[in-house]
């Protein structure tokens, strides 16, 4: 399935150190789940995370939803280590924290192929500094691995000596270069966290804020905000009723052998039945996920 094709409105961050947050993911409605070996595990807890992780994706039990395991940052004492043993891990994809530049992407591509990833192993990288901003489209060119692009806008928002706004207007320009980057190569592309859990309208107006933006889902570090992503990043009644009225009026269009269609007094055009597959298909997907979820 094309990056931009599968559910990832939800992308949940999990410590892996906490074998009752992995096993409590088996149960979310989130479309991915992130098994977290960098900021959310203690340096003396490093080694056990990361087996638990491993244990978690060979023990199964999360359905459709995608697996992604994310390293500690390039450089670091856990690095090799955890690539290594991600490799041959079973997750999805591997996250690489703090990516700066193509050297990050392609040293991480040779420690994995080294260590015997299969091709389906995705690289995602994690764009949080000024430096990965300003490089965003040659990383996100770097490797035939690559997959998506993840903004660490709490790190970034420091790194930047920037506010943390309602309006996000500090982070505009990041996100823009970093969304145009992951469109231009074809990848998926995720907003950063919000940190204020008891902010619930906060995160309603962002998650709309970057729909909007064209992002394709929101990361998230507690399951409470798990179904105010999934609304806002998934499409709703009204949009799949338009995206399968575009493609039947379109259709009966061609059949007549006419050049313009027009539904509602708005232009239809091949773009616009290319998305409303999309979003059909994108739907579809997501039922079948939903329908695993317990109650």
């Amino acid at each position: 399935m094309p990056a931009t094709l599968r559910p990832r409105r939800s992308v949940l961050f999990m410590p892996a150190s906490n074998p009752r947050a992995l096993e409590k993911a088996r149960g979310l409605a989130a479309d991915v789940i992130v098994m977290d070996l960098e900021d959310a595990v203690a340096p003396d807890m490093k080694s056990l995370g990361r087996s638990q992780a491993l244990a978690a994706v060979a023990a199964g039990g999360y359905g459709q939803r995608e697996l992604v395991i994310r390293a500690n940052a390039v450089g670091t004492y856990w690095y090799e280590d955890d690539l290594a043993a991600i490799a041959g891990s079973g997750a999805d994809a591997v996250l690489l924290a703090k990516v700066e530049n193509i050297q990050d992407v392609r040293g991480a591509q040779a420690l994995l192929t080294a260590a015997g990833a299969p091709a389906g192993l995705s690289i995602w990288c994690m764009i949080e500094t000024a430096r990965g901003v300003l490089k965003a489209a040659e990383i996100a060119g770097a490797s035939s691995r690559l997959g998506a692009l993840v903004m660490g806008t709490s790190d970034l928002t420091k790194d930047l000596q920037a506010r943390h706004t309602a309006s996000r207007a500090p982070m505009m320009t990041s996100l823009g270069l970093c969304l145009l980057a992951a469109r231009a190569h074809g990848l998926a592309i995720l907003d950063g966290v919000h940190l204020d859990l008891s902010d619930d309208d906060g995160l309603a107006a962002i998650c709309r804020q970057g729909a909007e933006l064209g992002f394709d889902g929101k990361t998230l570090i507690h399951p409470k905000t798990l179904e105010v992503a999934n609304r806002a990043f998934g499409p709703d009644a009204a949009a799949m009723d338009w995206s399968r009225r575009v493609i039947d009026v379109h259709a009966e269009a061609e059949a007549r052998g006419s050049g313009v269609v027009l539904l509602d007094g708005q232009l239809i055009e091949n773009l616009h039945v290319v998305d409303a597959r999309r979003i059909l298909r994108l739907a579809e997907t997501i039922a079948a996920m939903e329908a695993e979820v317990p109650g």
